[in-house]
């Protein structure tokens, strides 16, 4: 080891600080039916639900469940999904829709659930917030924390993302109904994604941060098109100890808010190596800060998510190991 007196202070204080958090890259699915039809998966894997989780987790250490914002999950489900995977592997989840005052489709609902509704809520096509009893949104949120319980249990289960819709803009009101998730998801590592612009906006930036910081809520960084309401600037802060969250959507501008396409059709688009550059710093930056970094790709058109995590992990020199 060089004696730490035998230098400069100006050449000790060059040498970049040690990162601590472990950094994870994956995607944000690994069933889209694009990368499936990509020649991704292997042509006999591709067919066979059971094994292209297993030839996923081969490649990455850490997916996003995306499925779980359309459909609470099965726990029965969830206990293969921890079976399919190998240890060190991690299951990030997207909440349920209702969790964070999306519409939804009753008939996404359980059955016991659906038939306790008020009759008038049964008969519509679209459900709002508004639409739900208390009692109804207190047990969704409940069916969904148990549900993760298989994964739980392993050590496999990473973070809830709870991403708020365009019209979720900065208030006193909606402030609450983040705490409200929060005490009913308890112990799990929350992270918050918004979609609305006034909540990083440079006058409330300070106050946004600060909040989730409080009450120990991960901010989820992005990197998305600029330019509309929705935007969120790229800025990388890390509010939580325990975890940071980047993640990609493209730069697909012109899809981004076009009426008629599918989520796969907004997020298309290819990061070059240098536009994925960018964020290296910022993602060094939040691995000193935290114990954990997940770095995932939405980009989720054909292979190109899976092709730009590989060249991410490439790029912070980590590969795409399970020990990040």
């Amino acid at each position: 080891m060089p004696d730490r007196a035998a230098g400069p202070p100006e050449a000790e204080q060059a040498k970049p600080a040690k990162l601590s958090g472990l950094i994870k890259v994956g995607t944000c699915s690994w069933t889209d039916p694009t990368l499936i039809a990509s020649g991704w998966y292997p042509p006999k894997i591709a067919k066979q639900a059971d094994e292209r989780l297993r030839y996923y987790a081969d490649h990455f250490p850490v997916v996003e469940n995306d499925a779980a914002y359309y459909a609470l999950p099965d726990p029965k489900q969830a206990q293969l999904w921890t079976e399919r995977t190998p240890d060190g592997f991690t299951m990030d989840f997207k909440a349920f829709g209702a969790i964070t005052t999306h519409p939804i489709d009753p008939k996404r609902l359980p059955k016991t659930i659906r038939e306790s509704l008020p009759a008038a809520a049964q008969e519509k096509r679209r459900l709002y917030p508004k639409d739900l009893p208390p009692e109804i949104r207190d047990e969704i949120h409940a069916r969904f924390w148990i549900s993760l319980e298989p994964l739980r249990t392993a050590g496999k289960l990473g973070a809830i993302l709870l991403q708020y819709p365009d019209w979720f803009v900065i208030s006193h009101q909606n402030k609450d109904e983040i705490l409200h998730a929060r005490e009913r998801l308890p112990d799990d590592r929350l992270a918050i994604e918004f979609r609305n612009e006034t909540w990083m906006s440079e006058r409330n930036r300070a106050e946004t941060l600060k909040f989730l910081a409080d009450n120990g809520l991960t901010y989820v960084a992005v990197d998305e098109p600029q330019g509309f309401p929705s935007s969120v600037p790229p800025v990388a802060a890390a509010t939580s100890p325990r975890l940071a969250i980047v993640r990609f959507h493209g730069r697909n501008a012109e899809n981004w808010k076009k009426k008629g396409l599918t989520a796969a059709e907004r997020f298309d688009y290819s990061y070059s190596k240098e536009e994925l550059a960018e964020w290296l710093g910022k993602i060094e930056h939040l691995a000193r800060e935290t114990e954990e970094v997940h770095v995932l790709m939405n980009n989720c058109y054909g292979d190109k998510a899976v092709s730009n995590a590989a060249d991410m992990a490439e790029l912070l020199g980590r590969g795409s190991s399970h020990t990040g």
